[in-house]
């Protein structure tokens, strides 16, 4: 707890971490309110900005966007039937229905709520689970190491998506681009053909922007160019309100309690993120309810559980890549890749370094601060800000990014080059959405791939008996297995379905 107080210490301090934290709070409900654009392309879009940045300042304003986005999702949801992140796409089942019924400013209230108090449980159990583990896993050597990257490929390619075999196939992908530039061991430069500005290897900024933002600028694109070339993507904005009583308070505090559980569980294992835990908790409080058939025509919990189920997952989300080094989402992958930029190696020494605990517990510093921020945001002006972006055409968000991609690939290292990949990282990226591959385990294979590589070589070179040191060490064949089971369980139940 002390080293969290310093943490609180170090912001409270240093009145530009504040700013960046206040900032980042309403910058993050405005992503998240306006559809069309994600709290994952945002962030990757302000990936070149940190280069600039101190590593706090930037790790803080990264956090607070990616949980305010989650909540801002939920405005778009109520006010416009259209879920500003896919997170709140169970929020719109009574979210909307309440704000049909006259009731908008009930339904956004509840939902602030409910968001707020399910992230400050992701975010305890963020805390202290990240530090246990990390204390469990910091004796871990090559082999312990490169068998928790190898079951997180293996994880992430089977959870993530419809399809196991895609899911392999991009998280296989993601390992092959990795690899192009200097061997992780010898410095051997692999896979340039040639061309000299592929030496180094590929940055990881310009494939962010071209495979989250430029992706789905195109695909948003497509989808207007399909609706008639239509003005808005919004519908029509509920007027009047409410708030919820403090009856319907005290009613829903269970409801809240019971669904942040089950997002901050859902939120430890990589690769389901917040809409599984939306849906999820909607569907366990629909199960209990007295009147499940009210549900979907306005009823106070059906937003109060998939909100505090999502929000929950923002906190548990980072415990895999600060204990272990694993991102399991993808804005965990995006900020792990800010996390190694500024020189910060997460882990499980992560907590033993002076330096980078401290940066540590700032981050979780300012992660709480920011759900303190947002909620009052949310609670008194979600109103307000659905207005506003209801007024503003995609022909005016949509060239602004378009052009701000371009900046951003090209400010990241100054380079031509990097902006020719955002392209080709874009139109790639488009065509893996379009055909059911995920670039999310694209992008989390790629991030890991150096660095599960070069542990396995270590291994090897430590070993005398190969690859067969893999089945003498207790820790990396539990590893191994756990990653086994979830595949073989994944074919089980795809082959049902």
């Amino acid at each position: 707890m002390t080293d969290l107080f310093n943490g609180f210490a170090t912001l409270f301090s240093d009145p530009i971490a504040l700013l960046y934290v206040f900032s980042a709070a309403f910058i993050g409900v405005i992503i998240g309110a306006t559809p069309g654009l994600t709290t994952a392309a945002a962030i990757a879009m302000l990936v070149p900005v940190t280069l600039y940045m101190d590593p706090l300042h930037a790790l803080a304003g990264l956090v607070v966007i990616a949980k305010a986005g989650r909540f801002g999702g939920s405005i778009a949801a109520i006010l416009f039937n259209t879920p500003g992140t896919a997170a709140a796409a169970a929020t719109t089942l009574d979210g909307n229905a309440l704000s049909k019924k006259g009731m908008p400013g009930k339904a956004l209230k509840t939902a602030a709520i409910a968001s707020a108090i399910g992230d400050l449980v992701g975010d305890i159990l963020l805390i202290f689970g990240a530090i246990w583990i990390a204390s469990f896993t910091e004796k871990f050597g090559p082999t312990e190491y490169f068998a928790v990257y190898l079951s997180a490929f293996l994880i992430i390619s089977t959870v993530i998506g419809s399809s196991i075999i895609k899911g392999l196939i991009a998280t296989s992908a993601g390992i092959v681009v990795a690899m192009v530039g200097p061997d992780a061991m010898e410095g051997t430069i692999r896979l340039s053909f040639g061309v000299f500005d592929l030496n180094a290897g590929l940055h990881l900024v310009p494939l962010l922007i071209g495979m989250f933002v430029m992706a789905e600028l195109a695909i948003q694109l497509e989808n207007q160019i399909k609706s008639g070339g239509s003005t808005s993507v919004f519908g029509d904005l509920a007027t009047g309100g409410d708030h919820p009583s403090a009856a319907e308070v005290r009613r829903i505090m269970p409801v809240i309690a019971r669904s942040s559980v089950i997002g901050a569980i859902i939120g430890i294992l990589p690769g389901l993120g917040s809409s599984v835990a939306a849906f999820a908790a909607y569907g366990q409080e629909k199960s209990r309810s007295k009147n499940p058939q009210d549900w979907g025509t306005g009823v106070i919990e059906g937003v109060a559980a998939p909100e505090s189920a999502n929000n929950a997952v923002s906190g548990p989300s980072m415990i895999p890549l600060l204990a272990l080094g694993i991102p399991g989402s993808t804005i965990a992958a995006i900020i792990l890749g800010v996390f190694l930029i500024h020189g910060i190696q997460v882990g499980p020494g992560i907590f033993e370094n002076e330096r980078s605990r401290e940066i540590v517990y700032g981050f979780f510093a300012a992660g709480l601060i920011g759900i303190v921020v947002y909620f009052l945001i949310g609670y008194f002006g979600a109103a307000l800000i659905g207005r506003l972006i209801s007024r503003v055409p995609p022909k005016v968000i949509f060239p602004y990014i378009f052009l701000t991609c371009f900046v951003s690939a090209y400010a990241a290292r100054t380079n031509v080059f990097d902006v020719l990949v955002m392209t080709f990282a874009g139109f790639f990226g488009y065509l893996m959405r379009k055909n059911g591959y995920s670039t999310a385990a694209f992008l989390i294979a790629f991030v890991l791939a150096k660095e599960a590589e070069f542990r396995f070589r270590q291994s090897l070179v430590l070993s005398e008996d190969g690859i067969l040191i893999y089945l003498q060490k207790p820790v990396a064949l539990a590893f191994i297995g756990i990653a086994l089971l979830v595949l073989a369980m994944q074919i089980r139940s795809k082959s049902r379905g």
